[in-house]
């Protein structure tokens, strides 16, 4: 079976629209790429995201709705009602930009599945290892296994803040530590450091989706009863304290609570943060150093750094 790919140029304001139409054409399926979706990484917006600056730049000026429609028969008719409903909407809307389109064939039938030949079992550090649903694997003697489907809302796994967290978590946690995991997303640091031996985790993100996909991972794994998952921000509506912080946040926010996070760390506990762009890393050290915190390992990779470090006694 052929597929034919259809897209569409509009602008923010006619992306709803353009979906609906290309709906009610008889489309698959829609997907909009949309820069403002993209929040600025040099502000701090409040949910804490990991966004990589260069995903900015490769987004297109236009916003773009793709679709997706089966070759044959019928796709004649389903592109005349899509001509008349385009025509219809660039006059009745001038916002909603030059509603140009675009189209190109798609000829392996299986192109809605290929996507999953490029994500395969990951490990991070010694005994854990994230896999996708769909893949095998077979574990090493002490190996703990995160199931995490990567496209999922709120992380993944396979960023590398991600592996650097679980990496770091899982080389200084001891067994029975109390984990506070702030801006848990998918949860899956939670998870890892649940696996890696924690006591009991809380799991805090301020976004209520957040908190719900949390919440349904932590019960996949089996896990309630050890994390926690709780919707709001730390520093303003929690009390609770922890022998280990971790947070894959970005730079801006790391460097505004490093000092007011140590009351939520007991004294000697330990601090690990990442989703740190790399060429921030020295200034996110020399403000975790001015906070009166012990360097104990700096980890990076080519474009990301991570940190763990001690709150003193």
């Amino acid at each position: 079976m052929t597929w034919i790919e259809l897209i569409v140029h509009t602008t923010t304001a006619g992306s709803d629209s353009v979906s609906a139409l290309f709906l009610d054409c008889g489309a698959a399926g829609t997907q909009t790429e949309d820069r403002a979706d993209i929040p600025d990484p040099s502000k701090p917006h409040g949910i804490w995201e990991i966004i990589d600056p260069k995903l900015l730049d490769s987004m297109p000026e236009d916003v773009l709705v793709h679709a997706w429609f089966e070759s044959g028969d019928s796709f004649g008719s389903a592109l005349a009602q899509l001509d008349q409903g385009l025509r219809r909407l660039k006059q009745d809307y001038p916002g909603y930009g030059s509603l140009r389109l675009e189209s190109k064939e798609i000829p392996d039938e299986n192109w809605g599945e290929n996507w999953k030949l490029l994500y395969h079992p990951l490990r991070a550090g010694q005994h854990l290892a994230i896999k996708p649903s769909w893949e095998d694997f077979d574990p090493l003697p002490g190996d703990h296994i995160i199931e995490m489907d990567p496209g999922m809302a709120f992380g993944s796994g396979y960023h590398d803040t991600t592996v650097l967290c679980l990496t770091l978590l899982e080389k200084y946690l001891h067994p029975g530590d109390q984990v506070i995991d702030i801006g848990t997303g998918s949860g899956i640091l939670a998870l890892g450091a649940a696996l890696s031996g924690a006591g009991q985790v809380l799991a805090i993100d301020i976004d209520p989706d957040a908190v719900r996909v949390a919440q349904q991972n932590v019960a996949h794994h089996g896990l309630t009863e050890k994390i926690h998952v709780q919707e709001g921000n730390l520093l303003d509506r929690v009390e609770d304290s922890c022998d280990v912080c971790v947070a894959n946040i970005i730079a801006d926010i790391i460097l505004s609570f490093a000092v007011p996070l140590q009351a939520h760390i007991r004294p000697g506990g330990l601090f690990i943060c990442s989703g740190i762009i790399l060429e921030r890393a020295q200034e996110v050290r020399e403000c975790l150093e001015n906070a009166g915190y012990e360097i104990m390992e700096e980890m990076c990779t080519e474009e990301w750094a991570a940190f763990c470090v001690r709150r003193p006694e």
